[in-house]
């Protein structure tokens, strides 16, 4: 009995201890990460107008030469030089959360590029939506009337490619690209209507 008693002493002291550790390492580490996932979004905003940075420099550039909009609940990114629009798009992916910036010059139609940054698709497969590969297909790719990710071989100006043998994810990436699109559309054009 008495040694049922130490074991259980012993296991509570251990949790004890174990979470002081990690809450003490998520305090130390917890600004970090949130300056790593700016440095993060600001690279691939830059890398998408073909601004030159450092990993020193990268918050002076992205000042330098982004400006931040904001209206309502909607962020846009654009270029002070070339008047390309970004912004963050999120949706629900066939297995979890698709997470991405897409990248739209001036007309606000055209892509320029796409970044995912978080996706649970099956790897191999779905998981091919992240790949730079597969994204890099976008690039010039219309948004307007909508875009249409086709196993039938993109051939007009608002069509891509889907990803072989993931018909479920591609389906999701379409409609996480227009529903995100009509709604950034409408803030954009009040912004640009003076509203």
């Amino acid at each position: 009995m008495k040694s049922n008693v130490q074991v259980f002493i012993f296991v509570i002291i251990l949790g004890v201890v174990t979470s002081v550790l990690l809450l003490g390492a998520d305090a130390l580490t917890s600004e970090r990460i949130i300056a790593n996932r700016e440095a993060e979004l600001q690279s691939t905003i830059l890398d998408a107008y073909g601004v030159t940075y450092t990993f020193g420099n990268i918050s002076t550039v992205f000042e330098d030469r982004v400006e931040v909009v904001t209206v309502d609940d909607f962020t846009f990114y654009v270029d002070k030089e070339t008047s390309a629009v970004s912004y963050v798009f999120e949706g629900s992916g066939l297995w979890g959360p698709i997470v991405g910036i897409i990248s739209l010059e001036a007309d606000f139609e055209t892509i320029l590029s796409i970044t995912i940054f978080q996706q649970q698709e099956t790897p191999g497969l779905g998981g091919r939506v992240a790949e730079r590969r597969y994204l890099d297909t976008f690039a010039g790719v219309k948004m307007v009337p909508v875009i249409v990710i086709t196993r039938d071989g993109a051939d007009g100006p608002n069509e891509a490619d889907a990803i072989t043998g993931a018909t479920g994810t591609s389906t999701a990436f379409e409609n996480i690209l227009n529903a995100s699109y009509d709604a950034h559309r409408s803030a954009w054009l009040s912004v640009q209507n003076g509203g």
